[in-house]
């Protein structure tokens, strides 16, 4: 059973603003995303699944966009699956799953959804596993049915202006740190480690990631849009991009 977390929007709220400092165009990408749900889906409610939910961040937005969909989140971390629970209760199935394993789907309620939306969350995973989690999503995936990966991935044709863009985007990021504008990541988990409920989890998350993610890893669109098509996709390309990030589909 989920802790009782009673300033849950509190929490999300803080979560928006600390993410938002690193990725200014949040909102816009999500909404991309649940555009493309839209194009694809029947008459019937989505069925969606949340892949590395966190708090709730995308389920929370595509209920707001489609108050009938059956919304699954999948993530391993308990403070962030905490919270998610919390916020939205009985409007999705939260689950508990390890997406570096190969038998994650078994945890899954379904096996079959019009569409798999993951947020800037697959890049600690490496390269040969993402690729076979790729092929993973499409079997789960309705024909027809779609990917959306939005994370950092450079232009690799760009490189200088892409190391201009992130040093300038670091240098705003900085501003809004110094003038209290926002929590850094590192911040944001300090203050979660102080409450009283979120303590145990943060300490369970430390436990699960003794030294944090494994190192970020981020190739150029191009890899992902190889990986995506060796996967069996039938259709894939970039649905967005918001300088050196991008968001990637693949339609089965």
């Amino acid at each position: 059973m989920s802790p009782y977390i009673t300033d849950a929007a509190a929490w999300q709220e803080s979560w928006d603003r600390q993410q938002e400092a690193y990725l200014p165009d949040r909102e816009h990408r999500f909404e991309v995303m649940l555009d493309a749900v839209d194009a694809v889906r029947d008459t019937a409610p989505p069925r969606l699944l949340d892949l590395a939910g966190g708090t709730g961040t995308i389920s929370l937005r595509a209920l707001r966009r489609f108050p009938d969909a059956e919304v699954t989140l999948v993530d391993l971390d308990p403070a962030l699956l905490a919270l998610a629970a919390a916020s939205l209760g009985d409007r999705a199935t939260v689950v508990t799953a390890d997406l570096g394993q190969p038998d994650w789907p078994a945890t899954l309620p379904h096996q079959r959804y019009d569409a798999v939306l993951t947020a800037t969350a697959l890049h600690w995973l490496p390269a040969e596993r993402l690729a076979a989690l790729y092929a993973e999503i499409r079997d789960l995936l309705r024909p027809g049915g779609l990917l959306v990966n939005a994370d950092h991935m450079p232009e690799d044709t760009l490189p200088e202006l892409t190391g201009r863009l992130l040093a300038r985007a670091r240098e705003r990021r900085a501003a809004r740190h110094a003038a209290g504008a926002a929590l850094s990541w590192s911040q944001w988990w300090d203050q979660a480690a102080q409450d009283p409920t979120l303590r145990p989890l943060v300490r369970q998350r430390h436990a699960i990631y003794p030294s944090g993610h494994s190192p970020e890893w981020n190739p150029p669109v191009s890899w992902h849009l190889g990986a995506l098509s060796d996967a069996g996709f039938s259709e894939v390309g970039t649905l967005w991009r918001g300088g050196p990030d991008a968001a990637v589909v693949a339609v089965r």
